[in-house]
């Protein structure tokens, strides 16, 4: 993992492979954005113009590389664009989002080289902790199986030193820790994703979740497996029945960190189908091409709670994987049958392909057990979501409206794109069964609001809910953008992060 420190320099004088530097769009050319004066001043004043020559136009995400000639200890000077400049300050979410996706441009157009120093906009703690995170992100890449000689792949950015522009005090140092930790759970849920289905199916999930939670060392944090056979002892339905296709048998892995101070509790449950062929309600063969990714809300949550730990927040956090590989073998489900879910309601399954709800609705039954204070559910559920809200936006659905104000919050501050959508009673009895308690399946117009009005059926009576519909960022197949690479983004774990650090805060 990338590693990242926090120093305040002399900037001309930090010793590494390029430095960064951040620009605006000026209606002449480009301008300066502040931290970089020093800079400039090493290369009298010819910074701005040099990059403009070279055709900077300071449109954010956009790079441009300029040579220092000796000028500075750094061979190479990087100007990354942040778009038009607001009241000359970086504020509130927006603004921070900015930062994090020009440092993730400007660190992931530099992998090859092992260390990176970005000159912060400004000082403070929130930027600073925007422009470590977004470099972190930035330094990735998933070469796990390629083979041959490893030097004709360019290794991401080993070590990213954040450079402020005064003297860094105890937040700006915290802040870049805080990063650190947010970067090492994305990228572990981003490796997780793109791990082949071949080497991440149940079993082998809850393997890595067991060795995340032993490397991370945290006293309060433990994890419990239950296998096939204890899922089917105690009634859990909706694994089993999606599970009972492939050789594969399912798991429900729950990771748990209880700190000793606590006074609020969450509980996160990720859909965690290691890979989805629809069963026998088969899809169609270029539909399964990024279905190893139908894990990412599994990942997410798991990720999200070793970071709440590892950040020692005053909160306590469980998250329950719910794990299956979705296959049409001889022993797979079939349209029409039902299945009895974990606390006891019956389902006749329409639809093998809708499996995400069947095994989510057996981890949210169990979750509120524990009682929690709130519950949330990050699942790649539906394609209706990607065809409402697209690649990049994710669906936040709620049985209360308090609550998904709170999580649309933690989604913003965290600098992940999330939409409200509703839960129209009108459509809750097209889920109704005449053999069953309900069917997994309804309108195909609204089915990513159909499903949602599913989930929520599960959910225990008084306890806030909210479902993250997160099928359209969860992986992107097209070209990386910002600190986002092509394949898993590990999206989702940092809303859970800011959610346990507000439930800590009691802000919940």
């Amino acid at each position: 993992m990338t590693t990242i420190s926090v120093t305040s320099g002399p900037v001309a004088g930090i010793e590494a492979d390029a430095l960064v530097v951040g620009l605006y769009q000026a209606e002449d050319g480009v301008m300066l954005a502040p931290g970089a004066e020093a800079v400039d001043q090493a290369l009298g004043g010819t910074l701005a113009a040099t990059l403009k020559t070279l055709g900077a136009t300071g449109a954010a995400d956009e790079v441009t590389r300029a040579p220092a000639n000796g000028s500075l200890a750094a061979p190479l000077v990087v100007g990354v664009g942040l778009g038009k400049p607001g009241e000359g300050e970086v504020v509130g979410a927006s603004g921070l989002e900015d930062v994090r996706r020009a440092a993730g441009a400007a660190v992931r157009s530099l992998a090859g080289l092992g260390k990176v120093a970005v000159v912060t906009p400004f000082a403070g703690p929130e930027v600073v902790e925007a422009t470590a995170l977004g470099a972190a992100l930035g330094a990735y890449s998933f070469y796990d199986f390629k083979t041959g000689d490893a030097t004709e792949r360019k290794a991401p950015v080993g070590e990213v030193v954040l450079v402020t522009t005064g003297e860094p005090g105890n937040g700006a140092a915290d802040a870049g820790r805080r990063a650190q930790v947010l970067a090492d759970a994305v990228k572990t849920a981003r490796n997780l994703i793109n791990t082949p289905p071949s080497h991440l199916f149940p079993q082998a999930f809850a393997e890595a979740a067991a060795a995340a939670v032993d490397a991370a060392g945290v006293s309060g944090l433990t994890i419990e497996v239950l296998d096939d056979a204890a899922l089917r002892a105690g009634g859990y339905g909706g694994l089993i029945g999606v599970g009972q296709g492939s050789v594969r048998p399912p798991r429900l892995v729950k990771v748990a960190y209880k700190h000793p101070e606590a006074t609020r509790s969450l509980a996160f449950v990720g859909k965690g189908i290691t890979f989805d062929t629809g069963g026998i309600s088969l899809k169609p063969s270029t539909a399964m091409e990024t279905m190893k990714s139908d894990m990412s809300g599994a990942a997410a949550v798991v990720q999200a709670v070793i970071a709440a730990a590892r950040l020692g927040l005053k909160a306590n956090v469980t998250a329950w994987a719910a794990l299956a590989e979705n296959m049409p073998g001889g022993n797979a489900i079939r349209p029409s049958d039902v299945l009895k879910m974990y606390g006891g309601k019956t389902v006749e399954v329409m639809n093998t392909d809708a499996e995400g709800r069947l095994v989510m609705a057996d981890a949210l039954v169990r979750a509120a057990e524990e009682s929690p204070d709130a519950i949330v559910d990050v699942a790649t559920l539906t394609g209706a979501q990607v065809l409402a809200l697209g690649l990049r936006t994710a669906a936040v659905m709620s049985n209360d409206e308090e609550f998904r104000a709170q999580v649309e919050s933690a989604a913003e501050r965290a600098g992940e794109d999330m939409w409200p959508m509703p839960l129209p009673a009108h459509l809750r009895k097209t889920i109704d069964s005449e053999v069953a308690d309900i069917s997994n399946m309804g309108d195909r117009m609204g089915g990513m609001l159909v499903a949602g009005l599913f989930l929520k059926e599960f959910v225990a009576e008084g306890v806030a809910w909210a479902h993250l519909d997160i099928a359209g960022p969860a992986f992107n197949d097209a070209t990386p953008y910002g600190y986002t690479p092509k394949g898993g983004t590990g999206f989702a774990v940092r809303t859970l992060v800011q959610l346990a650090q507000d439930a800590a805060d009691g802000l919940l």
